[in-house]
């Protein structure tokens, strides 16, 4: 006989005796926590055949952990999606055997993974360098942000910047050098975009052709000032044509304290590039303070031999056993009848044209929750990403976006170990359409969120931008297309900005912009154990439909229904209370107010009726430059009544009203109610 993987212990803990409550019941809270998920324990047997000790060690490097047992779960060990990525890359290096993610959540141990081995197929084309044409063209991520850029205008919509507080003896002369050798090193951060023959192309600059990188503020800049200078230098709008697409600020606020900003345009960098630019400014500014240039090794890649790999990888879309046209037909059927538009609680209608201008709410789910949260993902073998996830879907759907919720979410893309290192621009947007229809568990829904992930991770080459294409969605400049909210699991390895002789501190600056109506952006903690210690992160809203204080009723409530779901995860989610009890409270008195004494039967006809005799020429509705008076709106909700009533239509009758927000509403709800009928309202866009 043997336990499932969820009820077997995932760490063991000795303790002398049990502590009880006062009523002799186990007391949960007294209960100590287990050894650190990263921390050496008793691992089980030991890893017996080659594969299983070649896994073993994989596993190690790729979690950063000491030694691994062959019943050890990657996931017990602190792995996430973004990990087994790079696990799959490592094992098709080493092992020459092409796995599925799917294979790995199925079976994350050492021993049942090494079972997996035998069946995996043959591995796909590896990252080499390659000969260039005359003009090498943009990657497919980059031809969307290229279209964009032109559309728009230059902006700071796709801008990412990084402020560093460097407090010490800082080496100005060095840091200049240091970024002049990181751009040497990385030829995306000294690329310029030029139509050639009306296609964009990338136009790798010389080595030292690229122009000053260190901008200096003059001067000695106030504390008080700083917010905003940075906020300011972080909405930098890039000419991609004429200026590489990395621009370095230097604010000095001391003698001995300094600011750095780095705004990388998002067209040459992502998340994940954070790590590998950290580490090689890192020893390039160690190495001109010694009076030396960086002795680092040669990338094994660039940027523009990716992007030739990627049309190689992918294929021709017209033959039928590419890998484009195989990814292409699952997308179409995963989102045949997505709906084109979520509709959210905005505050105000949305606009023709979006501005793209934000703010941000900030979100902070507190260790208890996050250690829940890893706990159920442990047990129903599902990442902390998709509970997030699954925990949106179910929130959007609550709150009247329907029960079909299609989410973007961001996944790396760097499926191959040749460009960990690069900076450049990777990362591919996944869409994910959850079904929360059948009011289900929210065991039930991570189970769907699972299914539908684990499928996407599959067919994530195809790039977003050739699925908008394909799909050929309506298109419109009001909205983003395919989804119009985010969630972002911020796991990428950010790297260490430790200079010598300099204490450094990095933080983000926001550029109150706004790519989608909601993006969740989010990151785990760890406390010094590496126990869970919260999720942080922030939740940029389009100002064009959200008010500040409504984005963080959406957070506040994404929240209080986590917790409810993972303390209770097999009741139905309509049993989730979304409500703050201060919330509560107001609505429940509102609906204990008095009521009008100016008439015995206080239903809306009567009332109305009331009104009109009173001040028959008031304005008592206006829509654009449309008014009506009182007495206007009595006469034509009159003379839509007499029309129904010849009808047949009266009490106990139901009249549905498919009708936008309008006068002729107002008059139709009206002339219903003077029937003695009910009026059932329809959105026309259902």
């Amino acid at each position: 006989k043997f336990l499932p993987d969820h009820m077997v212990p995932s760490a063991f803990v000795e303790l002398d005796a049990l502590p009880v409550t006062a009523n002799g019941k186990l007391d949960r809270d007294a209960l100590p926590a287990p050894a650190s998920r990263h921390t050496a324990r008793d691992r089980g047997r030991l890893p017996r055949t080659a594969q299983e000790r070649t896994l073993a060690e994989l596993y190690a490097d790729v979690l950063g952990v000491a030694d691994v047992g062959a019943d050890d779960s990657f996931f017990d060990l602190g792995g996430h999606s973004l990990l087994a990525t790079k696990l799959v890359a490592r094992v098709r290096a080493v092992l020459g055997v092409e796995l599925e993610l799917r294979a790995l959540f199925e079976a994350p141990t050492v021993a049942r993974l090494a079972l997996r081995l035998d069946g995996g197929a043959g591995t796909r084309p590896v990252p080499t360098r390659r000969e260039r044409p005359d003009a090498v063209p943009l990657s497919y991520a980059q031809r969307r942000l290229w279209f964009l850029h032109r559309l728009e205008g230059p902006g700071a919509t796709y801008n990412i910047p990084l402020a560093l507080r460097l407090t010490g003896d800082l080496d100005r002369d060095a840091l200049h050098r240091a970024l002049g050798d990181v751009v040497a090193r990385h030829e995306t951060l000294r690329t310029v975009f030029r139509e050639v023959a009306g296609v964009p192309c990338q136009d790798v600059l010389p080595v030292g052709a690229a122009g000053t990188m260190l901008h200096t503020r003059p001067g000695v800049t106030p504390e008080a000032d700083l917010p905003r200078l940075l906020t300011e230098a972080a909405r930098y709008a890039f000419d991609l044509v004429a200026e590489p697409p990395l621009r370095a600020t230097l604010f000095a606020v001391a003698p001995d304290r300094h600011v750095l900003l780095l705004v990388v345009h998002h067209i040459a960098g992502d998340g994940w590039s954070m790590g590998p630019l950290a580490r090689d400014l890192a020893t390039a500014y160690a190495a001109r303070v010694g009076g030396r240039p960086p002795g680092w090794g040669e990338l094994p890649v660039q940027y523009a031999d990716y992007t030739l790999w990627q049309r190689d990888l992918l294929g021709d879309r017209d033959v039928p056993d590419s890998r484009f046209a195989n990814q292409l037909a699952y997308w179409r059927r995963v989102l045949d009848g997505s709906p084109e538009l979520l509709r959210l609680p905005a505050d105000r209608p949305r606009p023709a044209v979006a501005s793209f201008r934000g703010g941000v709410a900030h979100v902070r789910l507190d260790a208890e929750l996050h250690a829940a949260l890893a706990a159920f993902g442990r047990d129903c073998r599902a990442s902390l990403f998709m509970l997030l996830h699954a925990g949106c879907a179910a929130l959007l759907g609550r709150l009247g976006a329907g029960t079909d919720i299609p989410i973007g979410s961001p996944i790396a893309g760097r499926t191959d170990q040749a460009i960990d290192d690069l900076v450049g621009f990777f990362v591919n947007t996944l869409v994910l359409r959850t079904d929360t229809s059948g009011d289900p568990t929210f065991r039930e829904l991570v189970a769907r969120v699972r299914e539908n992930a684990l499928g996407a991770y599959a067919n994530q080459d195809l790039p977003f931008e050739h699925l908008v294409e394909e799909l050929n969605p309506v298109r419109s400049p009001a909205h983003h297309p395919l989804f119009q909210v985010m969630l972002a699991l911020q796991n990428a390895p950010t790297g260490e900005f430790a200079l010598p002789g300099l204490t450094v501190e990095s933080g983000s600056v926001p550029t109150m912009t706004a790519k989608f109506d909601l993006g969740f952006s989010l990151a785990e903690t760890f406390d010094a154990d590496g126990a869970p210690a919260g999720v942080v992160g922030a939740v940029e809203y389009a100002a064009d439909l959200f008010d500040q204080e409504t984005a963080e009723a959406i957070v506040a409530r994404w929240a209080r229904l986590l917790r409810a779901a993972v303390a209770d995860p097999d009741a139905a989610l309509s049993r989730i209370d979304l409500l703050a009890p201060d919330e509560r409270a107001r609505m429940v008195g509102a609906f204990h107010g008095k009521v009008d004494a100016r008439a015995d039967d206080a239903c809306v006809p009567a009332l109305f009726a009331a009104r009109v005799r009173e001040c028959p020429d008031a304005v008592a509705v206006m829509c654009g430059e449309v008014e009506l008076s009182y007495r206007e709106l009595n006469e034509r909700a009159n003379r839509f009544a007499r029309a129904l009533t010849a009808r047949g239509v009266g009490a106990e009758d139901v009249v549905a009203l498919v009708l936008p927000r309008s006068v002729a509403w107002v008059v139709a709800v009206l002339g219903v109610l003077k029937t003695g009928a009910a009026y059932l309202p329809v959105d026309p866009a259902y």
